[in-house]
């Protein structure tokens, strides 16, 4: 039986922080699903095309790792495509608190899967999408962040939208 993950976010942009946890659920699974989705709560810098494109270019030599766009519930997408977990990245206790109750509602929606939380790596405790525009955003270094291959997608979104 093949163990398929999914692992959601908006991934807007992704950041190492995003690479490493792909990486290590890549290990623990046969599968892993990269799901692009929309948080109603954010206002994205990159279309779900263009996220999609990001996460192919920084994930090549991964062979399990596919990636697709959610519309709709996630409980639901893990259902269809016969995921048994649900991977998510924690980096702080702040993280936990509201991923915990993501996690229960899931598990109620569909019990057949469960929600693994992989801690990150000390080096990117800090680091999020939005850490990455805002230093973006006044014309810091972005490159301790972002893989190279990326780095100037998002350094030329900056500055149209600015």
């Amino acid at each position: 039986m093949r163990r398929i993950a999914v692992c959601p976010g908006s991934f807007d942009p992704v950041t190492y922080g995003h690479i490493d946890i792909f990486n290590r659920a890549s290990k623990l699974f046969d599968k892993v699903i990269i799901l692009v989705s929309t948080n109603v709560n954010k206002k994205p810098l990159f279309t779900p095309t263009e996220r999609i494109k990001m996460i192919m270019q920084v994930t090549e030599g991964m062979d399990n790792v596919v990636i697709d766009i959610l519309d709709g519930l996630l409980a639901d997408y893990v259902k269809d495509v016969g995921a048994v977990a649900i991977v998510k990245g924690l980096r702080a206790v702040s993280d936990f608190e509201y991923e915990f109750q993501m996690a229960l509602a899931n598990k109620k929606l569909y019990p057949d899967a469960e929600t693994v939380f992989l801690t990150t790596s000390a080096e990117n405790m800090y680091l999020s999408s939005s850490v990455v525009k805002q230093i973006a955003t006044f014309d810091g270094d972005i490159s301790s962040f972002v893989p190279d291959a990326i780095r100037d997608d998002i350094l030329s979104r900056i500055k149209k939208v600015n």
